[in-house]
């Protein structure tokens, strides 16, 4: 069996398969999905879905990785990052706020938790291809803020990870618990808000 951080073997019907079965498991879950599923929504046969990925798992973890990083190139590519550091950590979490409550990221984050017991490995690779990845681009921005004298930061990492945090507040809980499934402008502003004023308050130069 593959490891999930893995590099599959590409092709021209690679993009074609991922795209089928981001669609199966968005509505059918880990377990739900099966490969004749899967390989029917890609309109491939399963002998070429088995030629890329040898095992539903593994599929599932490169379908998160791919969207994470696409989601995470496409958000960070719409944030003009030498704006002032405000402005930036306005963008960025908003940015975190509309990932954690969308479609995409509320299905994998429930994915990886019922299916931790028989793949706890799931959630370390879901981990390190989502969380982590934005964790070091943020990373990346408060280096240069804190370069031009905007942040003051010692430990870069431990910051990333408050400043996530900060942006689940309320909203998240909520949704894990099934107590909301949408939330408004209004209530994705006030965490945003929130979030920036706490940070800049412990790390604001």
């Amino acid at each position: 069996m593959p490891d999930g951080s893995a590099e599959p073997k590409k092709g021209r019907k690679f993009d074609q398969v991922l795209d089928g079965a981001r669609q199966v498991f968005m509505s059918d879950g880990f377990e739900g999905a099966s490969v004749d599923d899967i390989a029917r929504a890609a309109n491939v046969s399963k002998a070429t879905l088995y030629s890329y990925f040898p095992d539903k798992r593994f599929l599932f973890m490169q379908v998160a990785r791919t969207e994470c990083q696409r989601q995470a190139d496409r958000a960070l590519e719409s944030i003009d990052m030498d704006a002032p550091v405000q402005d930036v950590l306005q963008s960025i979490a908003m940015q975190m706020v509309n990932f954690i409550t969308s479609q995409f990221g509320k299905r994998i984050f429930r994915i990886c938790v019922g299916e931790s017991d028989r793949f706890p490995e799931l959630g370390r690779e879901f981990y390190e291809s989502g969380p982590m990845l934005i964790r070091g681009r943020i990373v990346d921005f408060f280096e240069k803020a804190v370069a031009r004298g905007e942040l003051k930061i010692d430990d870069m990492t431990l910051a990333a990870d408050q400043f996530h945090e900060l942006c689940k507040a309320d909203l998240f809980p909520r949704m894990v618990f099934n107590m909301a499934d949408e939330f408004t402008p209004a209530e994705k502003d006030r965490v945003v808000n929130g979030a920036v004023d706490v940070f800049l308050a412990r790390y604001g130069a």
